[in-house]
């Protein structure tokens, strides 16, 4: 009988050692992820700014595109163009990397 409480006892201090051990794991996992989610979230205000500059020229291009004498009016379009050109393509690359990352979440 001692040696089946001996080994009942290296037993559970074997399993409570793989308990800690996988405790540790998880817990540097969860920093992990927690860090994540915050560059993800510096990542995001970084681009949501971007976003709100491009808007803001293209915003700004068309008032003076409005504000524009018929002279001026062909200049002011491809200012608007290409304003409006770069807001497009950095909301489409903001989109796509948000897609991205939600599918990798899954």
């Amino acid at each position: 009988m001692a040696i089946q409480t001996d080994s009942r006892k290296e037993y559970q201090q074997k399993v409570k050692s793989e308990i800690d051990k996988i405790n540790a794991q998880i817990d540097e996992y969860k920093a992990k992820v927690n860090q994540m989610q915050a560059d993800a979230s510096i990542q995001y205000h970084d681009r949501m700014e971007e976003l709100y500059a491009k808007r803001d020229a293209a915003q700004s291009k068309l008032e003076e595109l409005q504000q524009a004498s018929e002279a001026a009016w062909g200049d002011m379009q491809k200012g608007f163009e290409q304003a409006w050109g770069e807001l497009s393509k950095a909301f489409e690359q903001a989109t796509k990397e948000v897609e991205r990352g939600i599918k990798s979440d899954s």
